[in-house]
């Protein structure tokens, strides 16, 4: 009888760990809160906020049921304890009981207490108010925000965070942080470097950065991020990161090799623009600088290798161009990229580095 209780127990205890924290394996099997739970959930593209209200206050009810669960099964594995039997149970037993029930009912209260009055009692809501009154108002902000294909997003086991352009939001199982970009501070506080990860099978590095806002009444909190992803980070955020500890930040290879692009090019001959031929133009790709890349086969004679002459005016700058030619490589053959071709993002028109080109007049 023993062994079957210990074996149960062991278990359970993983089954109920696995549905708190899932693992890969777990979502995939759609063995989570919101796929369970998503018809009642709605979509969070179009209403995120009313979305992790319903979501927590959902993971906060079901988690509240697993130690009755446990109770529930070990009483039908286990018929021997009489635990479907009080009078008979014996004291542990009825501890056991009580302990599961309070649990099971002060989630129940919980959930109830959150949902009442429209939401009005929810801590999520209630941080929502110290930014702006009503809070359905901000919620509003939020959720046009979020529906933005700009934002950055970035999820890391069971925590999401999501950087719009006015909002950081980080979402746990049973709670929403938010704070409002143009009031806040961000400091790095601890690197995690791990040399495998179970995700990857690579090296890889994590980064905790403090979120601190000047608004009244909204504590800091700390985010997690893959280093590979700081640099994408840091172009949506408003204000710098500072690194008073001068942790060292490993360097994504798209980063890596973005640098060695940009240095490949500034080697490579220059385009001069003609008479006549108009100024570039914003790059299409970000919007943000200039148009200063031309493609210009010079690599090779013409007909001569893959490579092959652009016709199309410039209409990107160096980084959008070298993010593309990245993003168009054998990701499993890094060592490669320097020496690979990439289709013009307008035309297709093959080309290399060497026939990336800096704009002049």
């Amino acid at each position: 009888m023993e062994q079957i209780i210990i074996v149960f127990t062991l278990a359970y205890v993983l089954v109920a760990l696995c549905f708190i924290a899932p693992p890969r394996e777990f979502v995939s099997a759609g063995l989570t809160v919101q796929n369970i739970l998503s018809s009642y959930l709605g979509s969070e593209d179009m209403d995120f906020v009313g979305y992790h209200l319903r979501r927590t206050t959902s993971t906060l009810l079901l988690h509240s049921f697993l130690p009755l669960g446990y109770y529930i099964g070990l009483g039908l594995v286990s018929p021997e304890l009489r635990l479907f039997n009080p009078a008979r149970g014996g004291g542990v037993a009825n501890v056991l009981l009580l302990v599961c029930l309070g649990i099971a009912l002060g989630g129940v209260i919980c959930a109830r207490y959150w949902s009442w009055n429209k939401w009005s009692n929810h801590p999520f809501v209630k941080l929502l108010l110290k930014h702006g009154t009503p809070w359905r108002a901000v919620a509003s902000s939020v959720n046009i925000e979020f529906c933005r294909i700009t934002k950055f997003s970035s999820i890391i086991g069971g925590t999401s965070l999501y950087i719009t352009d006015s909002w950081i939001v980080k979402c746990s199982a049973y709670k929403v942080n938010i704070a409002h970009q143009p009031d806040v501070h961000l400091s790095i506080i601890h690197a995690e470097d791990h040399d495998i990860s179970h995700e990857s099978n690579v090296a890889v590095q994590f980064l905790n950065i403090r979120v601190s806002s000047i608004t009244p009444g909204v504590k800091p909190f700390v985010i997690r991020l893959n280093s590979t992803d700081y640099g994408d980070l840091r172009e949506k955020l408003q204000a710098p990161i500072r690194n008073a500890r001068n942790v060292v930040i490993h360097q994504s290879l798209s980063d890596k090799f973005l640098e060695a692009f940009k240095e490949q090019v500034s080697q490579n001959e220059v385009y001069q623009l003609q008479e006549g031929e108009e100024e570039p133009e914003p790059c299409i790709g970000c919007m943000q600088h200039p148009a200063n890349i031309k493609l210009q086969k010079m690599c090779a004679l013409s007909g001569e290798g893959e490579c092959v002459p652009c016709y199309c005016r410039p209409m990107w700058c160096i980084d959008c161009m070298g993010k593309w030619f990245a993003s168009r490589q054998n990701q499993q053959e890094p060592e490669r990229w320097l020496a690979s071709t990439s289709p013009c993002p307008t035309c297709r028109a093959k080309f290399c580095m060497l026939d990336v080109c800096f704009i002049t007049r």
